[in-house]
């Protein structure tokens, strides 16, 4: 049996940065406020390929790239 996060070709940690994110969204105004601040991230990555640094990206603009791609598909295939 396959979860749902898997089956939207979704990892996990995305599954359950895309739940934090609707939790969040859901508080009224000052809750929100202050939970959306503690969801913010400011990490960077780099993939390494024979010996040489790739280019750096922002962990937060990656995820919502995937995110604005994985509701496409989704819109898609409806």
């Amino acid at each position: 049996m396959a979860f749902a996060w898997k089956a939207a070709g979704l990892t996990y940690n995305r599954y359950l940065a895309i739940a934090a994110r609707a939790v969040r969204r859901s508080l009224k105004e000052e809750p929100r406020l202050k939970a959306e601040r503690r969801g913010q991230m400011d990490l960077k990555f780099a993939k390494w390929e024979n010996g040489k640094q790739g280019e750096v990206k922002n962990v937060a603009s990656v995820q919502q790239a995937d995110a604005e791609a994985a509701a496409a598909a989704a819109a898609g295939s409806k």
